[in-house]
């Protein structure tokens, strides 16, 4: 665990890649196998489950620290991390624990099952037998919430300096389905096991953001040109008579969508597609938040499968006939999935092509993204029509070019303290627009939340505003005096009958303070409903 908490120290106190990649690079070449292959999971989100809930670790805690809960709780509210707070109020100790991380771990995943009284034991005498950080990580581990800087893709960069094994081969052997608990390092990572490969999707591509104009692409003609869909980015794989549908975020989601194995028997073995997967009720793209109905099921009632029917929009073939074609260029892939749809479509299945918008001038391409809302589209994508398929953001061959977000003008009503280093400042905003009652009376309806888009002056700004027209308490929330107004964007927008408002809002952050305009400027809940797509 000492190692292991100093790597982390180390990645959390750097914004250089070149420093997080050395010191993975060195614990992936000195630790033992079993944390080497505990601290890929963790960096992976592939945690142990939480065994503590929170409100008995803060309890626990402030027994330990021998102050009241409330002291810790303002505490708590004031460093904005629990694991940190745990880690600051704890008494230092000069007791120490070699154990390492897999048992730390392991005795995590047991402690799950135990009564409270020995949860409550074993985390006294741990929080006593560890440094700041340490205490600090072995936290974190506790509560289930480990997020630090650092992205699958560089752990994987470092892993591949460290073992020698090529880097593009480790994204295919990390992703997919694995237990931490049972595989080993040179089975995870060392090992060439063709039927490992049998289930497994290819790392996904992904484009960059169009930061200027399209033209600034060069010539059109050597781009292919899409609408950028809304939905889940997926790999659908047919390969021994099987199907295998896997999301980007390296989760198998097979059973949430059972319309897709009518594929087998009609689409060859040894496909795969990339595409998207969007709901489609009565020959329509439905919105995202429909979809959401569909996401983190346990089981899908055929009632569930009746209201949200799905389809995949394909748009790349990886591979065909049983081989990898990610090499050849787009324009030849392409060609082998349109082939691929005439042969299969009399079929009916769940299946429709991501058609290709034939590009003669830029000045088409901005004519074509004014219909993207229109056609539940989040914009358009290009594609140079010589690039293979890579791993990962590679800037160059695909480019996604965005809608500008839907925006309104809302009053700031409520505010919580932010986290990390703005844990000492409001930063988490709840902003509210005006509603008409039937009486003729204005009230603020709240719609959304945000915390992001301000700069640190302006949220400082806010945060001293806060302070002197704080109304009410509830906890860790503030009601303000509503004065200051702000535009709100977000990328989407629908009905919802979960909201006070009525409205869900995707995305939603802060575009700009508008200090040109007084609350009574302010939209109102009817202009945030007319912005719903018919």
């Amino acid at each position: 665990m000492k190692n292991f908490a100093e790597l982390i120290k180390t990645l959390d106190s750097s914004n250089k890649t070149s420093v997080k990649v050395d010191a993975l690079t060195e614990y992936f070449r000195n630790a033992g196998d079993t944390d080497k292959v505990w601290t890929i999971a963790i960096l992976s989100h592939r945690r142990p489950p939480r065994p503590v809930n929170t409100n008995l670790l803060r309890t626990w805690a402030a027994e330990l620290a021998n102050i009241p809960l409330w002291l810790f709780e303002e505490s708590y509210h004031i460093v904005g991390d629990l694991a940190e707070t745990i880690a600051l109020v704890i008494p230092a100790t000069k007791n120490q624990s070699d154990k390492s991380l897999t048992e730390f771990v392991k005795e995590m995943i047991a402690l799950k099952k135990k009564p409270d009284n020995e949860k409550r034991d074993y985390l006294h005498t741990n929080w006593l037998a560890l440094n700041y950080y340490e205490r600090f990580v072995f936290t974190k581990l506790i509560t289930g919430s480990f997020r630090i800087g650092v992205s699958q893709k560089l752990m994987t960069r470092a892993l591949s300096k460290a073992t020698g094994v090529d880097e593009d081969i480790l994204a295919y052997k990390l992703m997919g389905e694995w237990n931490p608990d049972t595989i080993t390092f040179q089975s995870l990572v060392l090992d060439e096991k063709a039927e490992d490969m049998h289930s497994k999707p290819y790392p996904f591509y992904l484009a960059y953001a169009i930061e200027g104009e399209p033209e600034d692409l060069g010539n059109v003609e050597d781009w292919s040109a899409e609408h950028k869909w809304d939905g889940i980015r997926s790999q659908t794989i047919i390969r021994d008579g099987a199907l295998y549908v896997w999301s980007r975020g390296e989760e198998l989601v097979t059973d949430k969508y059972p319309e897709f194995n009518n594929f087998l028997g009609i689409i060859p073995d040894g496909t795969v597609i990339d595409g998207e997967i969007l709901p489609w009720t009565e020959g329509n793209i439905g919105s995202f938040n429909d979809l959401q109905t569909r996401i983190g099921r346990k089981t899908v009632s055929p009632d569930l499968l009746k209201k949200t029917p799905v389809i995949i929009k394909a748009y790349d073939l990886l591979e065909w006939q049983g081989k990898d074609i990610r090499q050849l260029p787009f324009n030849e892939r392409r060609q082998h999935l349109e082939e691929l749809y005439e042969e299969v479509k009399k079929y009916g299945l769940p299946l429709q092509l991501s058609e290709r918008i034939k590009l003669t001038s830029w000045k088409q391409a901005v004519l074509e993204k004014e219909k993207a809302r229109e056609l539940r589209s989040e914009g358009l994508m290009f594609k140079r029509t010589d690039s293979p398929y890579l791993v990962g953001r590679k800037k160059g061959d695909w480019w996604k070019w965005k809608l500008n977000p839907f925006s309104i003008d809302a009053v700031l009503t409520y505010a919580m303290r932010g986290h990390g280093r703005r844990s000492n400042l409001f930063t988490d905003y709840t902003f509210a627009l005006w509603r008409t009652n039937e009486d003729g009376t204005r009230e603020l309806v709240t719609f959304a939340k945000a915390y992001s888009g301000l700069t640190d002056a302006e949220f400082r700004m806010v945060d001293d505003f806060i302070k002197k027209n704080t109304l009410e308490r509830f906890g860790p929330v503030r009601s303000v005096t509503p004065k200051l107004v702000f535009e709100i964007g977000f990328e989407g927008i629908t009905f919802s009958g979960r909201h006070k408002s009525g409205v869900a809002t995707r995305f939603p952050r802060i575009l700009r303070w508008r200090l040109d305009k007084t609350i009574e400027e302010a939209n109102t809940l009817e202009d945030l409903k007319n912005m719903i797509p018919k």
